[in-house]
Order: C-alpha cells, then sequence, then structure tokens
C-alpha cells in the first residue's frame, strides 16, 4: 500500500514510523482560583521562558531556522497579544485559557489573511501551545525518542521543531499538512532531509517499516524485499552523486547553465560556496527589515550586503530589493490591513509609496559592490507593469548599479515578458508566487496543495513565454523559485529557456548530475513532453517518460 503526497528533493529513506505527540489539551473554561494579578504574572513568566528558549535554539542554528526561530520569540513579546492576555486574565481566566484565547483569536485573523501572514498564524499556534505546557508543568511539544532512528510522521512540524532535528536520528519526515513552499518543506531542503508534505498518510501505525521516496512523493507501507533493494540501490546512487567532483552546471553537450544559490541572509555563504553554487541568483534582503520599527540604516544595510559579496569574487550575485508590504506589515512603510493583502500592495508597489526606502537600500547596495569584486545585479520583486519595470530599472541605474531586472512571479509580468525585457537587463522567474497567482492557490494553504505545483502545464506555459521573451532579445532569464531545485523539473525549465538555475544550495549536486545526462535538444523535447499534459502529475509523468524512452 502507498500514501501519496508532495516530495521535497530526490532522497530516499527507510525507517520506522513515530508519531509526533499531540499538542497539549485544550484549557479548561473554569475560572482561576489565583485571581488576576497571579495569573498575569505566570502567563508571562511562562511567556519570558519561551522566548529565552525559542532564542537559545536561534543561537544554535543558522540560516531560515535562525530567522524563523527569532520571530517566534518575538511573537511572545508582542504588546498587542500581551494586552489580550490581560483582558483574558481580567474576565476570570486562568494563565493558561487566557493564552490559549488569546493567540485563538489572532491565529483566526491571520489565516484569514492569507499569504505570508497565514503562515505566521501556524506559529502561533506552535507557540501557544509551548506557553500552555510551560504553565501546566508539561514537557512542551516536540519530537519523540523512540530509542532509534525513525521516520517522523506529524499532522505538521513546528519551525522550533524542523529547524533542530537531529538528522542522524530522523531519517524523513512525513506531514499531513503544508504545501512545497511550507516551513517543513524549506527547512528539510536547506538541511537536504528526506520529506514529504501534505501526504494524505493520517493510517501510518506506529512502529511499521515504510520506504519515504521524496523523489516520487510516495511512503511504501510494508515494503517488499524488491522495494527494499531498490531503495538502497537509490541511496546507494544519491551518495554517488553527492561524493562527485563539483564543476559548473551544464548540460551533456557543454551549454552553461550557472547553478545558483538561494540565500535569505549572509550566514548562508560559506556553505553555499562549499556545495558548489556558481554565485547566488535570489538574495532576499527582508532579514535585515521584518521585526523593525524602523528601516535599517544605509551603514547596517552596507556591512550586511559586504559580508556576502566578499564570499562570491568575481561571480554573480542578484540581490532582490525588499519584499514587503501588505502581507509582511512594516509600520515605516505605511502599510494598513488589506482583506486580500497576497494581492494588495506589496514588493515594487509598497517600495513605490516610500521611495527613499528603496532609494536608500540601492545606494547601500552599490557602496558594498564597490568595495568587493562580486557582479552585483538587481531586482525588484512582484512586478506586474511595464512601467514599474521600466521605472525600477531607472532608479538602479541611476544607483551607480548596471544590471537592473525583475522578478516574473505574476501571470501578467509572463505575458508581457517581451516589453518587461526590453525596459530590463533580464528576468528572473520566482516559480513560487507565480505558481501560486496561476492557479489562485495560496501556496501556504494545505488545503490546496494540489495546485501549488509548479509543474502544471499552464505555468510551464508561461515560463516558456519568458525563455522565449529572452532568447529573443538576448536577455537572462533565471529561474529562482524552488522548482530548480527538483532535478527533472530543472531539465524541462532549461528546456523552456531558463539560462539559469537558482536553488537551496543542498539541493545543488542532484541538478547538477541531472542536467549533465541531457543535451539541449533533449531538454527541449523533455518539456515539450511536459507541456502536452493536461495537469501537473500527467505533466510530471510525460517528462519521467520522455527521458526513459531516449
Amino acid at each position: 500500500m502507498e500514501f501519496i503526497g508532495i516530495g521535497v528533493g530526490r532522497g530516499i529513506a527507510v525507517g520506522q514510523v513515530a508519531w509526533m505527540a499531540p499538542p497539549p489539551a485544550e484549557p479548561s473554561t473554569a475560572a482561576s482560583g489565583r485571581g488576576p494579578e497571579r495569573e498575569l504574572e505566570r502567563a508571562q513568566t511562562a511567556a519570558a521562558e519561551v522566548a529565552r528558549e525559542l532564542r537559545r535554539r536561534a543561537d544554535a542554528v543558522e540560516g531560515t531556522a535562525a530567522e524563523v526561530l527569532g520571530a517566534q520569540a518575538l511573537m511572545l513579546e508582542d504588546p498587542a497579544v500581551h494586552g489580550s492576555v490581560a483582558e483574558h486574565v481580567a474576565r476570570g481566566a486562568t494563565a493558561e485559557r487566557a493564552v490559549f484565547e488569546a493567540f485563538a483569536a489572532y491565529r483566526e485573523l491571520l489565516t484569514g489573511m492569507g499569504g505570508y501572514l497565514a503562515e505566521r498564524a501556524a506559529d502561533l499556534a506552535d507557540v501557544a501551545n509551548r506557553v500552555i505546557a510551560e504553565l501546566s508543568g508539561a514537557a512542551a511539544p516536540g519530537v519523540p525518542d523512540p530509542g532509534h532512528p525513525f521516520v517522523l510522521v506529524a499532522n505538521d512540524l513546528a519551525p522550533a521543531d524542523t529547524a533542530t532535528l537531529d538528522l542522524d536520528r530522523v531519517l524523513a519526515v512525513v506531514t499531513l499538512e503544508g504545501g512545497p513552499t511550507s516551513h517543513t518543506a524549506i527547512l528539510a531542503r536547506e538541511k537536504s532531509l528526506v520529506a514529504i508534505v501534505g501526504a494524505d498518510a493520517s493510517g501510518l501505525v506506529e512502529g511499521e517499516t515504510v520506504i519515504v521516496d521524496a523523489a516520487n512523493g510516495r511512503i511504501v507501507r510494508d515494503p517488499s524485499d524488491d522495494d527494499l533493494a531498490a531503495a538502497a540501490a537509490r541511496q546507494a546512487e544519491l551518495a554517488a552523486e553527492a561524493m562527485a567532483p563539483i564543476a559548473p552546471g551544464r548540460l551533456a553537450d557543454g551549454t552553461s547553465v550557472p547553478l545558483l544559490a538561494n540565500l535569505g541572509d549572509p550566514a548562508g555563504a560559506e556553505e553555499a560556496v562549499r556545495l558548489g553554487a556558481e554565485g547566488v541568483g535570489l538574495f532576499r534582503t527582508e532579514f535585515l527589515f521584518l521585526g523593525s520599527e524602523t528601516a535599517p540604516t544605509g551603514a547596517v544595510q552596507e556591512e550586511a550586503y559586504e559580508r556576502l559579496l566578499a564570499a562570491f569574487p568575481e561571480r554573480k550575485v542578484v540581490v532582490r530589493v525588499l519584499d514587503a508590504g501588505a502581507d509582511k506589515p512594516l509600520a515605516f512603510l505605511g502599510g494598513k490591513h488589506e482583506e486580500n493583502p497576497a494581492l494588495g500592495l506589496r514588493g515594487i508597489r509598497a517600495l513605490r509609496r516610500t521611495e527613499p526606502v528603496l532609494r536608500e537600500q540601492l545606494r547601500a547596495l552599490a557602496a558594498a559592490a564597490s568595495r568587493t569584486y562580486a557582479r552585483v545585479e538587481v531586482m525588484a520583486p512582484m512586478v506586474a507593469t511595464v512601467e514599474e519595470a521600466a521605472w525600477f530599472a531607472e532608479a538602479a541605474h541611476g544607483a551607480g548599479l548596471p544590471v537592473a531586472g525583475v522578478m516574473v512571479e505574476v501571470p501578467a509580468a509572463a505575458l508581457l515578458a517581451d516589453r518587461l525585457l526590453a525596459a530590463v537587463d533580464f528576468a528572473s522567474i520566482g516559480t513560487n508566487d507565480l505558481t501560486q497567482y496561476t492557479m489562485a492557490a495560496d501556496r501556504l494553504l494545505g488545503d490546496v496543495a494540489e495546485l501549488q505545483d509548479p509543474w502544471h502545464p499552464a505555468v510551464l506555459r508561461l515560463v516558456g513565454a519568458v525563455g522565449d521573451a529572452g532568447a529573443a532579445l538576448g536577455k537572462p532569464v533565471g529561474i529562482c523559485g524552488e522548482a530548480a531545485a527538483d532535478p527533472l523539473l530543472a531539465v524541462v525549465l532549461v528546456g523552456l529557456g531558463a539560462t539559469s538555475l537558482s536553488m537551496s544550495p543542498s539541493a545543488l549536486a542532484g541538478v547538477r548530475a541531472e542536467l549533465l545526462r541531457h543535451s539541449a535538444v533533449q531538454a527541449r523535447a523533455v518539456a515539450e513532453a511536459a507541456l502536452g499534459a493536461d495537469g501537473a502529475a500527467s505533466a510530471r509523468s510525460a517528462a519521467a517518460e520522455a527521458v526513459a524512452l531516449r
């Protein structure tokens, strides 16, 4: 019997199932016998202790994991949350119940807003459970320890758990919820962890042996000897790929396809270089801005940018300017509540409303670039019109940054790619958001995870339109969404006209090995096979069949 989900990466693992323990029970609604002052003190003490633990974990890790844990700690210090807890306590609730009610209200609010804020709602649930456990003297929610290596199965994983998994014990992760861009999926890629998310696998039984095949999104229950032998052979093949000499990305006929890294802060640069990144295809600058009441100074920005650029001498580093706005609210951007923030004032739209923030960021980038040898390129997020593209290019060039491009994340940009590319120097396709907007499916909503698939022919057609425009104008078209981390899909993307691929550094080896199996002509044939399908699953199958029949 098999269970199907969304695989993360290409890994395969065999092990015994261990289920994540359920969260604490819902606290009683009975009135407190301690009095409001004592209950408020209990709540504040527990929140402070959980925040300290989250920060301790954040200090022990790097990259996205550290960012997520730090953000969770900040949630516990939010004055609005503290005020809500105090209100419930004043009405007679226990500290446990007050925390439950306060966080539940905010979770409901953020879930309804969608996008980035919906993702924060899942984090709020974990934070609330940790505080309630602290108050009740129970163990904090966490990963089980059956005494041997295991396959971790959970409804979903909290960031605090995913970030600190013991990879010597956890062979693979299976979650019933989540999509390809959930925190579990993102952190699993960073850790090179075998994972399947959004799986219909509630029937798995504690202690049974399973094969977790991420490449095919399958969990095989009660595997046969042949199944186990095939899994072992696949593990050996992947191990050989990982040990292969690092070389520039290219196709079998020698066509160059630079393989770049997606990075969220300078701390990941060293590891990216070690894993063979030829540069950076997406450097997210939000880490400098999120959680701040004011924009960081130019000096602070320059120091961070220079640290990153120094790690990539003579190599391309593509920096995305601040991608924030209604769905990542920042006080200094002057945003306000929106009913549908994913379609609101974000990205380039928000920056045009607060032009000094963008101008200072561009100036700081140019200053940092002048002191290093990296080849700096800059791009704007959420561009939808030719006018936006031209405006940004003029601003970047005026700041002393000679190469300016746009991200293609909405269908409008893909459909007008020839005109946008006439106004800028390059395009970079963000497949996560392009899929979300093409399929009208929130990329963070597990209920529509089956639609959040960049293999869908509608998405591939838009990628192909951008690739054709780039080829006609002689301008580069990169892929910086995590679709590039899927080796077979990477071949399709190159066949559709992508000239470079950027991904989590841990995915570089697998993509490099797969590209070497195909010529440019063959990559185009595989892409055509995928385009001829009716849906995402059939597109993947068609591509795989085209490869097998060669």
